[in-house]
């Protein structure tokens, strides 16, 4: 009786797609925090936009994404 066994897959693939799933959510994040601060504070996009300087806008993008992670975790 022979039974056909499937490959084992390595732990390198499996660590592989985790590590791309987890810069896949991070990515979304980021573009959705992008997204949301274009809509609620525009003038801080536009100025760093203007200007050339990102750190407002870094700085107000990390604020959004605190406030909302600190949502979420009251939330729970």
């Amino acid at each position: 009786m022979d039974v056909q066994r499937e490959p084992r897959r390595s732990g390198l693939a499996g660590g592989l797609f985790s590590v791309v799933g987890i810069i896949g959510v991070l990515a979304a994040v980021i573009a959705g925090a992008t997204i949301w601060l274009l809509l609620t504070d525009p003038v801080t996009v536009a100025e760093s936009v203007e200007s050339g300087e990102v750190a407002p806008l870094v700085s107000s993008l990390a604020g959004s994404i605190y406030e909302a992670l600190v949502s979420l975790l009251k939330y729970l």
